[in-house]
């Protein structure tokens, strides 16, 4: 499975010219001159900040082999490989489009208040069992990360798993319309983002924009469990869709999850599939995971895909970094501690699930489960009632510990039960000491948050109490 853009291909398609002749062929596109590899096609986008025309020079001698440049950049070889257009993000967006157009891989694209990623990775492991898979990378799920995973989607692969995400009405219905997924999977539909919708019903509208994308002949793939099911049929159905699977724990699901165990690293599940009874494991902790593969299994039901390959896969699967991950540590005092970490982002439904897979966590007599809780944003007006509202999920956890920063974290910190409540601080910074200070040898410790408070200061600091054992997915037992 190899990438392939010739000359011609892209001048054509970005609408571009040339002032010599051009004769190269490029296997990889790259918009951060940082990331250039050998023979890639640079695409200098202006950012808010920086200008990457200012960094043409340093593409090409990182081994670029093309750049497309609406202006002459600086300090640039004149037999540089340059090709001009009129706005180079717009060449960005027509060269994904010429990318999706001319692949013959079956495309599926994920949306979802939370899971988009893992239900992604999972997917990508599950379909790479069967055939050539391609997925976007990281978090290039935005209005300039899906033109550039789509350019880098190559021509011949069997698979495509496209991450979609957005904070606004109307932006999910741009990205799939240069997506046309063939499966879109809506992994569920919360409070996050309520800081730009009037309320969650106006939030399973905008996720329902992915259906605008797809012709009559594709799946939808939804969560029968999640309160705005019905309305995201009816989204469905009015786009023409007459494929419609369903995933949870309902058992009139397509997809109903029976039972799911944890064990160490292993999540076993029993579930029905399509009619058949299945049992597998998912490399790492979580029911939400759980629910996620099932999604994700419906997916590959729908293009045809092999379900007990798929299936055997998922043993493979371990949580992406900040996402879950756990790590046990040999603390320089002797002891050990473990910390899961939940940092990459934070919403109310992400908080409870990772609260609830802590409390599910079996320890021995003594050992506490510790939770350091940084602000989640974006949630308008109702922000400081969702921040209390963590409370029950704390105490059906029969967590120990609860250490809170942020102004709204501190709403939290005010209700807790007096033996339940541990440190208090501004941000993550001044946080981050105080809970490495208290943290005992036994402890299970939980770091979560949302991207901007970078509650990974905390994790740092932990993590300078010792070192890391080599198996780094296992829970403290």
């Amino acid at each position: 499975m190899k990438l392939e853009w010739k000359a011609e291909d892209v001048l054509r398609g970005v609408r571009g010219q040339s002032l010599h002749t051009q004769d190269w062929t490029a296997h990889g596109v790259s918009i951060d001159s940082r990331t250039v590899c050998k023979d890639d096609l640079f695409i200098a986008i202006r950012g808010d900040a920086l200008d990457g025309h200012d960094y043409v020079r340093a593409a090409f001698d990182a081994g670029a082999t093309a750049a497309i440049v609406d202006k002459q950049p600086p300090n640039t070889p004149p037999d540089a490989a340059l090709v001009f257009v009129d706005d180079t993000f717009t060449a960005l967006q027509d060269l994904g489009r010429v990318g999706r157009a001319r692949a013959k891989a079956k495309i599926i694209g994920i949306t979802g208040s939370v899971g988009k990623t893992s239900t992604k990775e999972q997917l990508r492991l599950m379909l790479g069992a069967v055939n050539d898979t391609y997925a976007n990378e990281g978090s290039l799920n935005n209005h300039w990360g899906v033109p550039l995973s789509l350019a880098r989607l190559p021509a011949t692969t069997t698979y495509g798993i496209f991450e979609l995400g957005m904070n606004h009405a109307g932006e999910m219905a741009a990205l799939a319309h240069e997506v046309h997924p063939d499966v879109a999977i809506i992994t569920n539909v919360e409070a996050v983002h309520l800081e730009f919708f009037a309320s969650v019903g106006a939030i399973a509208d905008a996720k329902a924009e992915v259906f605008l994308g797809m012709a009559p002949s594709g799946t939808a793939v939804l969560n029968a469990d999640n309160e705005h099911f019905a309305r995201l049929v009816a989204a469905a159905r009015t786009q023409g869709l007459k494929k419609i699977l369903s995933f949870g724990k309902t058992s009139k699901s397509d997809a109903v999850l029976i039972s799911s165990k944890l064990y160490e690293a292993t999540t076993e599940i029993e579930a029905e599939i399509m009619g058949c009874k299945y049992k597998f494991a998912i490399g790492a902790l979580g029911e939400h995971l759980a629910l996620n593969a099932l999604a994700g299994l419906l997916a590959c039901h729908a293009v045809d895909a092999d379900i007990e390959t798929c299936m055997e896969a998922l043993a493979g699967y371990r949580t992406p970094p900040r996402r879950g991950n756990v790590q046990r540590l040999t603390l320089q005092t002797g002891g050990t501690i473990t910390i899961i970490d939940q940092t990459f982002n934070a919403s109310p439904v992400a908080t409870k699930a990772a609260i609830r897979l802590l409390g599910q966590v079996a320890t021995a007599s003594g050992k506490r489960k510790v939770v350091a809780l940084g602000d989640m944003k974006e949630l308008g007006d109702k922000a400081a009632l969702l921040h209390t509202d963590l409370l029950p999920a704390l105490l059906e956890a029969n967590i120990d510990c609860v250490h809170c920063c942020g102004p709204l974290m501190f709403h939290l910190h005010q209700v807790l039960p007096e033996k339940m409540k541990g440190a208090l601080a501004e941000n993550s910074t001044a946080l981050a000491p105080l809970v490495a200070q208290e943290t005992k040898d036994g402890d299970i410790v939980m770091v979560k948050g949302s991207k901007s408070t970078h509650m990974e200061e905390v994790v740092h600091a932990l993590l300078a109490l010792g070192e890391c054992e080599p198996d780094n997915q296992k829970l403290a037992s």
